[in-house]
């Protein structure tokens, strides 16, 4: 189901409306075309700016513009910038393809190309790379362990950029700025685990990540030599689950011509070179050095150059036997990828034997836990009737008996169960809060399906808001979990309002319930502001038109029809009664 924000305008902080404090990235934006021109559009609705300095004033875009590179200089239109910033909603386009970025862009050129940096928040950058880098075969368990593992890579490694922090190939993880079908799924899995990153003994620890590791894995030093970190949490161990169901084969033959040509494009030995052999293997069985002609070369170097010159299918690991084939070479290996870190396919495969993403994590990081990246504390959990709270913070168990009573009266004014176990997360702070759940200020919780995010306990008891808003969301998660597709945006978030207000039957419901004056919103308009409101004031007029809509049809028709139609659509006729 859609996700849904509750809108309590609590002035949590001195910030804007839409101010957040989200931690961002900058994402390099494709980093393998080398384009030497872009355009720049404003999305319908806009607005996008550009700038060309920091103290610059920005204008606005209001029509088609061309970025051309001109060795280190940008040329637009008449005019010619050092660097230039892109803001807004804008749209770029290049080499065929165009992408609709909400960021900020960085444009700059070197030797005649152009460089582009988009600022995003992490958690966005973390829900695209697992969109992109996840398989067919993955679900909700192996998708958490991949979002922690792609967060940890992002904000532990070091990944030798200067005008940016991350690219989106595949140097770094890959990002795929279009569509992939699996933004939904990659979406709850970064949700669920916000902000989790891997750490080993007290420090932060750099992650890697792989396709097919064959049934074993490798350590770092094992395939990078002297440029791989030495990690406990990150050694050769055998992996019984990436061959449950058989072992990946791969077999492929090369001309000693187009190696030749892929091995000096990489840099590696230069053409004249007759023969290849394997020179030394870790425990695993993958190759480390390979001896070409008189050269040494390291494996996963080999497999890079070749990849980048020849494709990327032709020698997928470092784990193959090498032999003469005609006038050429016949490779033939097991798995994908370079075999450090988390085995995506052992991942999935112990996903589907039913074990749970922290368990996945642990065969692939032995020693290693999963902490809050910004504070290193451990999450600790309470299981309680129908919900579980987790939280950072040891007195947040005090505000327990709140939050049973918080479920009971959403159970009681609803007349709904939980269809399973609701998870409430107590982030510690609101840029905590805010950076995992990229809501603005103004917000004070955040409910998707059964999953609710919520700023400090501490901090809405203390203004005697705690128990009302855990109510409000308790009754978005009971909703969301008896909604059916055809349920309306309008009638999800009316019932929430409406059930909020005060207990049914009540003077005030009673009240609420009669009221005349109808909304400024229409009800056609209603599910587009609620989904998109460009203002705190224009979202609070839209929750006030979905309840009263939502109040003249329990009404109307009374709550138990209601709720049928909760699942099964609103017909028609009852639509246009609520607009008399």
């Amino acid at each position: 189901m859609k996700k849904l924000c509750l809108v309590f305008a609590l002035a949590l902080s001195a910030a804007g409306a839409f101010a957040q404090e989200a931690a961002t990235l900058r994402v390099g934006l494709w980093t393998l075309w080398h384009d030497r021109e872009i355009t720049v559009r404003e999305v319908q609705g806009g607005p996008a700016r550009l700038r060309t300095c920091d103290q610059c004033s920005a204008v606005p875009l209001t029509q088609e513009t061309r970025l051309r590179a001109e060795g280190s200089a940008i040329a637009f239109g008449d005019k010619h910038a050092a660097e230039i910033w892109l803001s807004g909603s804008l749209t770029l386009e290049a080499h065929g393809e165009h992408v609709a970025l909400p960021y900020p862009v960085h444009v700059t050129a070197r030797g005649g190309v152009l460089v582009m940096a988009v600022t995003m928040p992490v958690e966005r950058y973390v829900e695209r790379v697992v969109a992109s880098e996840s398989g067919m075969g993955d679900s909700d368990e192996s998708l958490k362990a991949l979002a922690v593992v792609v967060r940890s890579f992002a904000l532990h490694v070091r990944h030798g950029h200067t005008e940016y922090d991350v690219c989106d190939a595949t140097h770094c993880q890959l990002l795929h700025w279009g569509p992939t079908g699996r933004e939904t799924a990659a979406h709850a899995a970064a949700l669920r685990t916000a902000g989790e990153t891997l750490w080993f003994h007290g420090r932060r620890a750099a992650a890697w990540f792989h396709q097919n590791c064959g049934g074993h894995t490798s350590a770092p030093a094992e395939v990078w030599g002297a440029k791989g970190d030495v990690a406990p949490w990150l050694v050769g161990r055998a992996d019984p689950y990436c061959t449950a169901h058989g072992v990946r084969e791969w077999s492929t033959t090369l001309t000693l011509e187009d190696l030749t040509r892929a091995l000096a494009d990489g840099g590696l030995v230069a053409p004249g070179w007759k023969t290849l052999a394997v020179a030394k293997r870790d425990k695993s069985g993958r190759a480390m050095t390979l001896m070409v002609g008189g050269t040494s070369v390291s494996a996963e170097d080999f497999r890079l150059a070749v990849g980048r010159t020849l494709g990327w299918n032709r020698i997928p690991s470092t784990w193959f036997e090498v032999s003469r084939s005609g006038d050429g070479l016949l490779f033939h290996g097991r798995g994908t990828g370079h075999g450090v870190g988390l085995c995506q396919a052992g991942a999935a495969a112990m996903a589907a034997q039913g074990m749970a993403w922290d368990t996945i994590l642990a065969q692939y990081f032995p020693g290693a836990e999963v902490r809050d990246e910004a504070s290193g504390l451990k999450w600790q959990s309470f299981e309680r009737a129908g919900y579980m709270l987790e939280t950072l913070e040891d007195e947040d168990q005090a505000y327990l008996p709140e939050l049973d009573h918080a479920l009971t009266e959403a159970r009681s004014r609803s007349g709904l169960e939980p269809a399973g176990m609701i998870t409430i997360r107590a982030f510690r702070s609101t840029p905590e809060f805010r950076a995992a759940t990229l809501a603005p200020g103004w917000v004070a919780a955040f409910t998707e399906n059964s999953w609710i995010g919520i700023q400090p306990l501490r901090t809405l008891e203390g203004r005697k808001m705690l128990e009302p808003v855990m109510r409000h969301e308790m009754l978005h998660a009971l909703v969301e979990s008896t909604a059916g597709t055809k349920a309306p945006l309008w009638l999800r978030e009316g019932l929430v309002e409406a059930w909020s207000v005060e207990t049914p039957g009540t003077a005030a419901w009673n009240a609420e319930k009669q009221a005349t004056v109808a909304p400024k919103v229409k009800l056609e308009d209603v599910d587009h502001t609620l989904a998109h409101p460009a203002s705190e004031a224009e979202s609070e007029a839209a929750h006030a038109a979905a309840r009263w809509y939502t109040q003249k049809l329990l009404g109307s028709y009374g709550r138990a029809q209601v709720i049928a139609w909760l699942r099964n659509g609103v017909p028609a006729q009852a639509m246009t009664a609520v607009q008399r």
